[in-house]
């Protein structure tokens, strides 16, 4: 019988409960230990299978407002308990949630549409990201749950990392920091099988070389960045922290909605024109946000918490991530691409928008059916503009789970 709770997005409380219990079942395979403590005072927790040196760490909750992970943590641990092949010669080891701090604040444990996955958004701002906290923090800055998370690092020397994401509309893509040869392939079939598109162009990943459809392979450090305004450079993340003990990463993304307008590979008629069309947008969505911030703030009394924060971080990005767009034409230019920055253009100002929304209503400020018109008129335009269809949560976890697999048997094949 599984110990997966109903299929549903779960709580962190729920995750550490059932990995709890999957550890009382194995005690003298499986381990649950605290390694370090939240900036809020919670626990971060790891759950190891095995004691083989050649290792795996799998890292969930890492952004707050990507919730597959947990199950998926769960699914792939199960499978690793329950499939000797899995763990020959290989330990596992699960951080439950990389910030718990952040999840407290992300609700939505069965959003019905994209209006209702907003109203309880939250994401962080750039430096108190676990992941992304190296890449714009000098060493001695960085919060505890990075300090914790790059101690497991050194602790079990992983081969291979992965790291759980997700997208709200989109595609599944995965970004590599090595190539790992032959892997392409069952992400692909995993995709076709469980119908989830792949994002063939992903924004996040623009200009990096590609090993398959959907399969990125980061830059080395000291190339130039794709968006040069942008502050946070996946190079200097936490990703590339495996590196120093021969492992590499893998970040697997998987949506929550699906759109099969990411995979067209069909060139853009004009895409310097829809790219000034987009940074144009960008800008005008971004102004109202800040119209609304503006006339609010004298009422806030000075509140300076992590969602506040958080919008004003993702408006800050705004006037460098336009004129990134302008300044340097794409060429050969796919409709997939051009696609994936209309919706990274759309992200924006609508999560700054919904967690500015979630301040003033708890301030009981009168800007807030200004503001809430705005979220629901553009998660609408969203989820219309990418024709988005929801991806059943167990098609989102198997897939998830099998692209951690597939990573795991090919990294090792590899390094052999």
């Amino acid at each position: 019988m599984s110990l997966l709770p109903e299929l549903r997005y779960l709580t962190v409380t729920e995750i550490v409960s059932t990995a709890r219990a999957l550890a009382a079942h194995r005690p003298g395979l499986c381990a649950l230990r605290q390694v370090g403590v939240s900036r809020g005072g919670r626990p971060l927790l790891l759950l190891s299978m095995g004691h083989a040196p050649r290792a795996v760490l799998v890292v969930a909750g890492a952004h707050a407002n990507e919730p597959t992970g947990g199950s998926t943590v769960l699914a792939v641990a199960e499978r690793v308990l329950h499939e000797r092949e899995l763990r020959a010669g290989t330990s596992w080891h699960f951080l439950l949630c990389a910030d718990p701090d952040g999840a407290s604040l992300h609700v939505t444990p069965a959003p019905r549409t994209l209006f209702d996955y907003h109203r309880g958004f939250f994401r962080p701002a750039g430096p108190e990201q676990p992941e992304w906290s190296p890449s714009v923090l000098p060493p001695d800055q960085l919060p505890p749950e990075t300090r914790a998370l790059t101690r497991v690092i050194d602790e079990v020397r992983p081969y291979l990392q992965v790291s759980l994401h997700g997208t709200d509309l989109g595609g599944s893509w995965v970004q590599l920091t090595k190539d790992i040869p032959g892997f392409a392939e069952p992400f692909a079939k995993s995709a076709a099988e469980l119908h989830i598109p792949v994002e063939t162009a992903a924004s996040d990943a623009a200009g990096w070389p590609a090993s398959g459809p959907g399969v990125h392979v980061m830059p080395a450090p000291g190339s130039d960045a794709a968006y040069p305004s942008m502050p946070d450079d996946a190079r200097h993340s936490t990703w590339y922290h495996a590196h120093r003990y021969g492992g590499l990463t893998a970040v697997v993304e998987v949506p929550m909605w699906a759109s099969d307008l990411v995979d067209d590979p069909a060139p853009h008629p004009a895409p310097a024109a829809a790219m000034r069309r987009l940074a144009h947008r960008l800008l005008w969505d971004a102004l109202q946000v800040e119209a609304v911030l503006k006339a609010a703030l004298p009422r806030l009394q000075g509140l300076d918490g992590p969602l506040l924060r958080a919008s004003k971080w993702a408006l800050d990005l705004v006037p460098g991530l336009a004129d990134d767009w302008v300044r340097t034409p794409p060429t050969n230019t796919t409709m997939a691409y051009v696609g994936s920055v209309d919706a990274f253009g759309r992200r924006i100002p609508l999560r700054a928008a919904a967690m500015l929304l979630r301040v003033l209503r708890e301030a009981g400020d009168r800007e807030v059916p200004r503001l809430e018109r705005l979220v629901a008129t553009w998660s609408e335009a969203f989820a219309e503009r990418f024709r988005a269809r929801w991806v059943p949560l167990e098609h989102q976890v198997e897939h998830q789970a099998r692209t951690v697999i597939a990573a795991a048997r090919h990294a090792r094949d590899a390094q052999s």
